[in-house]
This record gives C-alpha cells, sequence and structure tokens, in this order.
C-alpha cells in the first residue's frame, strides 16, 4: 500500500523538501502540501490521508489546534498527526500528544528519522525525536499517580505488552520479546485500549509512567 501524506508548513523550503524525500519512497505520495493551519484541516477533512506531518508555529490554526481538529478527544475516525517542528520546548511536547498526535519530531532529525516517523504513524506505532524522549520520559515518570485506573483490570501479559510499549518497542519488537505472533500483540493493544479508555499507544505509554506501572 502507498501512504498518502500530508504536509502542513508555512515554510515552501520546509515543505518542498520533505515532499521531495517522501515522494522519493516506493511506498509514499505526498497527496497535499499546505502554508497554513486551517488549509490543512480543510484539506485533511476532504482527503483523508494515512499520515499528516504538521509544523507548530502556523499562520491562522497552529499545528496543536490542527491536531486537536483532525485527532483530539471526541473527534470521530481521527486521523494520524506527527509533529514537525524547530522547536523542542517541553509544553510544544506534551500539548502534541495530549492533543492526540502520535508522533513528534525536530526538523534537525535528518530525512531517516522523518521517513521512520511516517511509517510508524502509518502502522499505528509512535516516534518521538530521540533528543526530547528522554525529558518526555523524565514527565512521564514523576510520581504523580495521576493516571486513572483500569476500566477492568489488565492481564499479566497485557501488563507485558503495556511496559513493553512505554519503553518505546514497536509491535513487531514486543511480539519478539514476548515470543507471539503480531496479530496477537495488535489484539492485546486493542484490549488494553479499551480497558483503559484511551485510544494510541502514546496514551497508553502516560498511562504506564503515570500509574507506576513502569517507573
Amino acid at each position: 500500500m502507498t501512504i498518502r501524506v500530508l504536509i502542513a508548513d508555512d515554510q515552501h523550503l520546509v515543505r518542498t523538501g520533505f515532499q521531495m524525500i517522501l515522494d522519493a519512497q516506493p511506498d509514499m505520495e505526498v497527496v497535499a502540501a499546505v502554508s497554513d493551519g486551517a488549509e490543512a484541516v480543510a484539506e485533511a477533512r476532504r482527503l483523508r490521508p494515512d499520515v499528516c506531518l504538521l509544523d507548530i508555529r502556523m499562520p491562522k490554526l497552529d499545528g496543536l489546534e490542527v491536531t486537536r481538529a483532525l485527532a483530539g478527544p471526541g473527534v470521530e475516525n481521527p486521523l494520524r498527526v506527527v509533529i514537525v517542528t524547530t522547536f523542542d520546548l517541553d509544553e510544544y511536547v506534551y500539548g502534541a500528544l495530549r492533543s492526540g498526535a502520535t508522533g513528534f519530531l525536530l526538523k534537525d532529525s535528518g530525512p531517516t528519522l522523518l521517513i521512520e516517523a511516517v511509517r510508524a504513524a502509518a502502522a499505528g506505532d509512535a516516534l518521538v525525536s530521540p533528543s526530547v524522549t528522554v525529558r518526555l520520559l523524565q514527565h512521564l515518570s514523576k510520581p504523580r499517580r495521576t493516571a486513572l485506573p483500569a476500566r477492568d483490570p489488565l492481564t499479566e501479559r497485557e501488563l507485558d505488552v503495556v511496559r513493553l510499549v512505554a519503553r518505546g518497542r514497536t509491535n513487531q519488537e514486543v511480539a519478539a520479546e514476548l515470543f507471539v505472533s503480531l496479530s496477537t500483540v495488535k489484539t492485546h493493544l486493542g484490549s488494553i485500549q479499551t480497558k483503559l479508555g484511551v485510544r494510541n499507544r502514546v496514551e497508553i505509554a502516560a498511562w504506564a509512567w503515570g500509574s507506576g506501572v513502569v517507573s
């Protein structure tokens, strides 16, 4: 399958550069490249791309507002959003992930990470730029105990999956470490999301760190 991507950035050179990188991949196609947040929302709703690459600072609507509109709480059939920005301020990272983003990259991460982030988002995984991962996990691991309890108790195997997801493992890596099939991992993740009342693996990780399942 071809991964259909929307790019939203107010800098023409950035849009062009990202499009050249992604269009050069055999499994990717850039279906829209827009310069402001309002156009990003309109085009994303019209085209329904597999992945939306959004800058934080854009005219009309910023990246966080666009993320909430496309993937935030209460959105039916949310799209997969990866934030790509020059700014690595903590409030941007936390705000993006809370708004429904499935990935966060700095623009200087390089083309390899950009491509990996798009593929990860399309597969339902998440990728956070290595330069912000440590601070993000430190933030999530502070002993706040603010995470809500699970609606139904997680099984031991589900907790194993949660711990690995919280440490950044992909579905394939979880399957390999637990000696189970990829489809079994996906089944566990679906059950975990239902029990925790969350929508994606980033929220699973946040729950794990906030509840003390991982420390």
